[in-house]
């Protein structure tokens, strides 16, 4: 079993920065596929960007492509989503998730394991 959490969301003006992070519990952190989605209000939760276990490989929704990076500390099962150049329309709540995956990106990857989520808002 997996739990992650997730923490650095909050409120910030528009063209602003936050940093996201998603620390997981157990062994397989290393071995795990990490990704994080995000829901709007009213809207489908989508997938924004994920990273595979050597951080060789990464994917990125297009309309973050460029001001979000992901990445990940297998030594602290820890993963990071640093937003800059935040829009309103980037306002949602961000989820965690892990999928135990030694390969790369594929559409409509299901994962294994969720966070709760943590809310991002930008202002305009």
């Amino acid at each position: 079993q997996v739990q992650l959490v997730e923490s650095g969301g909050g409120l910030v003006q528009a063209g602003g920065s936050l940093r996201l992070a998603c620390v997981a519990s157990g062994r397989t952190f290393s071995r795990s596929f990490m990704g994080w989605f995000r829901q709007a209000p009213g809207k489908e939760r989508e997938f924004v960007t994920g990273i595979n276990w050597s951080s060789l490989s990464t994917s990125y929704k297009d309309s973050v492509k460029g001001r979000f990076t992901i990445s990940r500390d297998n030594a602290k099962n820890t993963v990071y989503l640093q937003m800059n150049r935040l829009k309103p329309e980037d306002t949602a709540v961000y989820y965690c998730a892990a999928k135990i995956y030694d390969g790369t990106y594929y559409p409509n990857i299901n994962f294994d394991y969720w966070g709760q989520g943590t809310q991002v808002t930008v202002s305009s």
